[in-house]
């Protein structure tokens, strides 16, 4: 007799048949059982399969009783009949990217509806299991049959036996299905795409940077901790500013930037669940260099670089907060060339097979790479959009087995830099401010928006100017800017966009450090008072809609708390702002361009078949 065995029995003595039912039928899940008993979840799961405890699936009543409802729409529940009948087909899994939220969205929604029309075309009877049900990927038409499950290891386990498909795809619903890899593959589940354990490699900190350096590829210092003292060395090693997180976070989740230890021992001190298992993460945070996002197509050897996103912030903005630009535009070729070479490096070492997202950041010609996942990331459907290529159906032929060298002339695939693209893409983020007053305005690496949009031109003006109007900011083409940066922004940067508004008209005023030094540089500023050193302070002067744009540029912990007052003005006035140097000079650039002339609107269709016409040559 096993060991195994012998602790079925111990465990079946105490959750009999009728008792194992009936706290299933209650809704306890097996990780829930097992903290109850004190055993493991795959324990539970042995005793129901041995007991003969398992999940029936009923189909979703869509016409009320009034009509019979023949929708492939199906819920588990534990009871006698089982209304789910799979077929004999050849058949996929896909999994969604469960409940929307900040971090996860639509944008992975997205990638799950062009995966299943890209199975289906391959001759697959496709399956898609999401726990949500407004999104496209669950509406009745679009997969063959739909279980309305929690993304668990226990609940897609028992559709998986229960439709015994070829192979599972995990890599187009974000983060919570890319949890589920080793566990699905350890249980005998094929997955479709790249491997568990490449998966793993990527996510685990320690295997990660160990591969970083096997490969040479540079990458800011970093380290793990499980307790203070352990926070405390590492940043003493690595030195502040620090970027700390949560193991597994989604959408930058309380991940903040640290300045000082007693900043440290505030964040470790508050923190939910730091163990051996779920360690904090920390990371040197390199303060003002560029951040990229590259979106690349493997079949394990080969590689395409699809798309090289550059983000308009400075370091330290959570990418899906990040306004950014296709094709990047102010960036050395050496920087594009070595990121791209760095791409192909990390794709063939995690034998990626399908959709891999790298995170660059660039400080002067050195390129660092932050992190790496080998599965679609939330600007897949903005590249696609943007270069024509369509990235999700070449990822799920390659996860069939075809190879990129064939796919390359089938899609006209190029590297991104390679299309030689005649039109500017802009991604731009949607911010709910409004809406939570007191969440403040200023960004960081916890991810906040609620939305993107997306726009086209061939100017970076008249796409920036085209991106601020669809996500509500309209720029103001005459008035006052309000001017206010930090110590280390008073500089030739800063001055340029102080006299780019002031040629065009505009008046400035600033606070007195800002104001003094634009005056000293030959451009006329009024001083207003910060809040706090008298009335009319620049909360009234905003609030009283003397000022039609806002330059605030705050940097270090202390002053992103003391502007606040600003942000919150110019939400509660409707005025357009800036928070960075870089966002600065985009809204400059769209507000020179909304002043030369009305700019022209094309359909995407437009954009993606104009061809540019041939020069003459004379």
């Amino acid at each position: 007799m096993t060991e195994s065995t012998t602790a079925l029995q111990r465990l079946s003595k105490k959750l009999p048949k009728e008792k194992l039912l009936q706290a299933k039928q209650f809704g306890f899940s097996d990780v829930q059982l097992a903290r109850i008993f004190g055993v493991s979840e795959g324990e539970i799961r042995a005793l129901r399969k041995q007991w003969g405890v398992l999940p029936v699936y009923k189909t979703v009543d869509t016409c009320a009783a009034e009509f019979e409802a023949e929708t492939p729409y199906h819920y588990s529940t534990y009871a006698e009949e089982n209304e789910s009948k799979p077929s004999k087909k050849k058949k996929v899994v896909i999994l969604g990217g469960g409940p929307n939220r900040i971090g996860q969205g639509i944008e992975f929604d997205y990638c799950c509806v062009q995966a299943v029309y890209a199975f289906r075309d391959a001759g697959y009877e496709t399956i898609m299991i999401n726990c949500n049900p407004e999104t496209v990927s669950t509406d009745y038409d679009v997969a063959d049959k739909l279980y309305f499950e929690p993304l668990t290891f226990e609940d897609v386990m028992n559709v998986l036996e229960l439709e015994k498909p070829e192979g599972v795809v995990v890599s187009f619903g974000g983060q919570t299905p890319l949890r589920l890899s080793t566990s699905l593959e350890a249980a005998g589940i094929r997955i479709f795409g790249t491997s568990s354990e490449g998966i793993d490699v990527a996510e685990d900190r320690k295997k990660f940077g160990a591969l970083l350096d096997k490969l040479g590829i540079p990458h800011p210092d970093y380290g793990t901790a499980t307790s203070l003292e352990e926070a405390m060395t590492v940043a003493k090693r690595i030195g502040y500013p620090i970027l700390v997180r949560p193991s597994y976070v989604l959408g930058g989740r309380a991940m903040q930037i640290i300045y000082n230890d007693e900043s440290l021992e505030n964040y470790v001190r508050q923190a939910l669940n730091v163990s051996d298992q779920y360690p904090l993460l920390i990371d040197r945070f390199l303060e003002h260099a560029k951040e990229f996002d590259v979106d690349a197509l493997s079949d394990g050897k080969d590689c395409v670089v699809a798309g090289i996103m550059e983000h308009i912030e400075a370091a330290g903005i959570h990418s899906g907060d990040s306004t950014s630009i296709l094709p990047p535009l102010n960036v050395p070729p050496s920087v594009v060339k070595t990121m791209k070479k760095y791409a192909r490096r990390l794709a063939k070492a995690l034998k990626v097979v399908g959709l891999m997202n790298v995170q660059f950041a660039a400080q002067g010609k050195n390129v660092y790479v932050l992190e790496v996942n080998p599965r679609a990331s939330r600007t897949v459907p903005f590249v696609t959009k943007a270069t024509g290529m369509p990235l999700v159906k070449v990822a799920c032929r390659l996860m069939l087995g075809e190879k990129l060298s064939k796919l390359k002339k089938t899609f006209a695939l190029k590297d991104c830099d390679d299309l030689k693209l005649k039109r500017i893409a802009i991604k731009e983020p949607v911010f709910p401010f409004a809406k939570f007053l007191k969440a403040g305005v200023y960004l960081g690496p916890e991810m906040r928006s609620t939305g993107e949009v997306m726009s086209f031109a061939e100017t970076f003006g008249e796409a920036f100017a085209k991106s601020a109007l669809a996500a509500g900011s309209k720029l103001p083409t005459s008035g006052t800017v309000f001017v206010s940066v930090n110590d280390s922004d008073k500089n030739e940067r800063a001055l340029a966009i102080a006299r780019r508004f002031y040629e065009m008209g505009f008046d400035l005023i600033g606070t007195s450090g800002t104001a003094k030094f634009l005056r000293e540089n030959g451009l006329e500023c009024k001083t207003v008072f910060k809040v706090g050193e008298g009335r009319p302070n620049i909360f009234d002067v905003i609030m009283m809609g003397k000022a039609q744009f806002v330059i605030n540029t705050p940097l270090g912990e202390k002053s992103r708390f003391d502007e606040q007052a600003i942000g919150a003005a110019s939400v509660l006035a409707g005025v357009p702002w800036a928070t960075t140097i870089e966002g600065a000079e985009a809204a400059v650039a769209g507000i020179e361009q909304l002043r030369k002339a009305d700019f022209d609107v094309k359909s995407l269709q437009e954009y993606l078949n104009h061809k540019p016409k041939k020069k003459s040559g004379r």
